[in-house]
């Protein structure tokens, strides 16, 4: 007895043992570190899209507290897709799931790219403002947003911007309540119909008579930011001009970065 013993003891040290219980515990351990991967990047792609859904809605209402963001996108917008030439895209894609930003590091063809339309409507339901995502460079990152358009396809509500890695108190400014704002009321089209969209000027505060309906006032420190909010707006409004024509918008030449 006391032999098997020791046998038995012996073959639990031997390397087969080893190796056995070393993979069993690597398997263990891998599935547990998966699951919880999985588990996590479930989470993290449902906070992006939560953030994607606040920042559509800010472009065009104020959005305080703890407020159901999910539930207000649900019933306030309905979205989707077009193509360079303003065509509705039927191929089962979703306007949320859309990635611009992938689109544009790719430097993939505007005329091949697919173009995300958010509706908003009010409280009777009818349609009171045509979202639109812009997408660009800053001065040390991409910075992005998203554009109001009344129902004039002219007119803009509201933006919505925000940024990768601009200077804080600087170029990070484009996410203030107090820069955005500028925006509101200014047109895209001039009298003529050419789509110039809004321009932010070099200096913080301008004379009157330069903050026409396509100028607003520029961020003191910040002009290569100011420039990249400039450059993205007349990117991506040019890339709607389809869009705005099949909508009976301003005619205009097509714009295409």
């Amino acid at each position: 007895m006391q032999t098997r013993k020791l046998d038995y003891n012996v073959s639990r040290q031997s390397n087969s043992y080893v190796i056995l219980f070393s993979v069993i515990m690597t398997l263990i351990v891998g599935g547990l570190l998966a699951g919880v991967s999985s588990a996590l990047k479930e989470r993290q792609n449902e906070q992006v899209a939560l953030d994607k859904q606040k920042q559509i809605l800010k472009s065009v209402m104020d959005i305080e507290g703890e407020e159901d963001i999910q539930a207000l996108y649900a019933s306030r917008i309905s979205s989707y897709v077009v193509d360079i030439n303003g065509n509705q895209v039927d191929a089962g894609v979703d306007a949320e799931d859309v990635d611009i930003s992938k689109e544009y590091k790719n430097k993939k063809d505007p005329n091949d790219r697919f173009y995300p339309v958010f509706e908003f409507k009010g409280e009777s339901g009818a349609t009171e403002a045509y979202i639109l995502p812009v997408f660009g460079n800053g001065l040390w990152d991409n910075i992005w947003g998203f554009v109001a358009l009344d129902t004039d396809f002219n007119t803009i509500k509201g933006v919505s911007l925000d940024h990768a890695g601009e200077t804080p108190g600087l170029g990070a400014r484009i996410t203030t309540s107090k820069v955005q704002e500028r925006f509101q009321g200014k047109k895209i089209f001039s009298a003529n119909g050419e789509l110039v969209a809004v321009t932010m000027l070099k200096a913080e505060s301008n004379p009157a008579n330069l903050l026409d309906d396509h100028h607003v006032n520029g961020m003191s420190g910040a002009t290569i930011t100011a420039n990249g909010v400039s450059a993205m707006f007349k990117a991506y409004m040019g890339h709607y001009q389809g869009f705005f024509n099949q909508q009976g918008g301003q005619n205009a030449s097509l714009i295409q970065e």
